[in-house]
């Protein structure tokens, strides 16, 4: 361990550590089923892609085509595989964690710098529904990789290539926007009133042109097939619809945007972090980006924290190096803590495990166990309506029956109707389609949930009261419940 943490550290020792501990971490869990629900649409809007359908057109989800091409070039090449979506997940999180490395050797050492790393990859993988492969994860690389050519590079490709980079970010996560609006308007400054004002302006319009290279190069499919309008409203119309969604405040963000803000200000405060210094206004910059788009959506779920791990980790090394060094008798005790960090992936690896020796596989989950029971005994799987799971149209090798049905929330986000050219004007009316006129043969859903959030009284007071009279329950498969319609 010594070598890893001497100053003499190279970006090729730093990279292949990252990616053990990247790896040894997420790979129990490249045998679930699904991590976050998010991370199933995305699979089912890359497999759409790969059969001919461009995002949008034949399934819908809330976000930009680069986060689906993700998934799509996977499937492309290695088919049908969560082994290859959630390895490759893993080795993003390690090049993210070696582009965040190879910033924070601009603040500190190359022993606090290869640390921050280490938590990088921790925090992105650990402490919620962070072992799938989310949008963050997808985004995030893109900007820290953009920010790293900022940090260390001064000619105008480097800041056209950068441009390309923030592009990809923006189109993978819309909120990412921000954080480019922000580091805009911070090398306009910057050129105005710093020396070489020329050379800045210069730059930023060549970081500005990649960006907008990017953007076009997403609409060039969807001009080809005469669809810009469908490429307009559902990657820029229907975001700013969802953050005025009814279950959205700005109030809600306030304990994750004051506690960072106040983490930051002390250290400012402190003297810490360097204020001064050019990088650490980048990177603050960019965390106050990040924070106003939380405040502007009204919404902050666990995997949205990803996009700031890296942002917050360096300042955080640069103030932790500064304390006096730990005492050798403490030494053991934080190795110990260590090691335990990863406790969800050792819970993961006996799961895993055990389900090998009872069931004879390591994929494990509801959303495989349900496709294998409804293929085992022959039941019907046109039309079939996934409540919950729906990873299984994945691997039943079917689609969702409406649009909005692609993440089932989606049924209850009638704001978003319009942008998917849906027929139907209300969540209500979409399910009463899908339960009248489709009329799934089979319907999954699970055990001890309601259908809907129980907030939505209405939803869930009509399909009760619909799978109770046209519906029996036809097995139960783990917290699984497959319904087969009745005539």
């Amino acid at each position: 361990m010594r070598s890893i943490t001497n100053q003499n550290l190279d970006w090729k020792t730093v990279l292949f550590v990252l990616v053990v501990v990247a790896v040894f971490i997420r790979f129990p869990f490249f045998f679930r089923d699904y991590v976050d629900r998010d991370e199933s649409t995305f699979i089912l809007m890359g497999q759409s892609w790969v059969n001919g359908h461009l995002p949008y057109t034949q399934l819908w989800d809330l976000k930009p085509p680069i986060t689906f091409l993700y998934f799509a070039l996977i499937i492309k090449i290695f088919g049908k595989s969560f082994f290859a979506i959630r390895f490759f997940g893993a080795v993003m999180v390690a090049l993210t964690s070696l582009f965040t490395y190879a910033i924070a050797i601009k603040f500190t050492t190359k022993k606090v710098a290869f640390w921050t790393a280490i938590f990088s990859v921790f925090f992105q993988s650990l402490f919620g529904s962070l072992q799938g492969v989310m949008s963050e994860h997808i985004c995030t690389f893109f900007f820290v990789a953009a920010l790293y050519i900022l940090v260390h590079k001064t000619d105008a490709k480097w800041f056209f290539t950068s441009g390309l980079l923030l592009g990809l970010s923006v189109m993978t996560k819309l909120n990412m926007a921000y954080p480019v609006f922000c580091l805009g308007l911070y090398f306009l400054w910057e050129g105005f009133y710093e020396k070489h004002a020329l050379k800045n302006i210069k730059n930023l319009v060549f970081m500005g042109a990649g960006f907008f290279v990017t953007i076009a190069c997403t609409a060039i499919p969807y001009y080809l097939q005469g669809d810009t309008q469908i490429w307009w409203e559902s990657i820029f119309e229907a975001p700013l619809a969802y953050s005025e969604g009814k279950f959205h405040s700005p109030w809600r963000t306030l304990p994750y945007v004051g506690t960072i803000a106040l983490l930051l200000g002390s250290g400012f405060y402190l003297k810490l972090i360097d204020w001064k210094s050019k990088n650490t206004q980048l990177l603050t910059i960019v965390v106050i980006g990040i924070l106003i788009s939380y405040v502007q959506s009204g919404k902050v779920n666990g995997h949205y924290l990803i996009q700031l791990y890296p942002f917050i980790l360096i300042p955080l090394g640069m103030a932790v190096a500064k304390l006096p060094p730990i005492q050798k008798k403490y030494r053991a005790v934080i190795a110990v803590l260590l090691i335990l960090v990863p406790m969800e992936s050792y819970l993961e690896y006996g799961n895993i495990i055990s389900n090998k020796i009872k069931k004879d596989s390591f994929y494990n989950g509801e959303g495989i166990d349900v496709p294998r029971y409804i293929l085992g005994h022959n039941l019907e799987t046109e039309h079939i309506f996934f409540t919950e799971y729906h990873i299984g149209y994945w691997v039943l090798d079917e689609t969702p029956p409406t649009k909005p049905a692609t993440h089932p929330s989606n049924i209850t986000r009638e704001e978003l109707f319009p942008y998917m050219n849906n027929l139907r004007k209300s969540g209500v009316e979409e399910l009463k389609y899908i339960m009248e006129v489709v009329r799934p043969k089979t319907l999954v859903a699970r055990k001890g949930k309601k259908i809907f959030d129980k907030k939505l009284v209405e939803y869930n007071s009509y399909i009760d009261a619909y799978l109770e009279k046209h519906y029996h329950l036809e097995a139960t498969v783990g917290r699984g419940l497959i319904y087969q319609r009745l005539e």
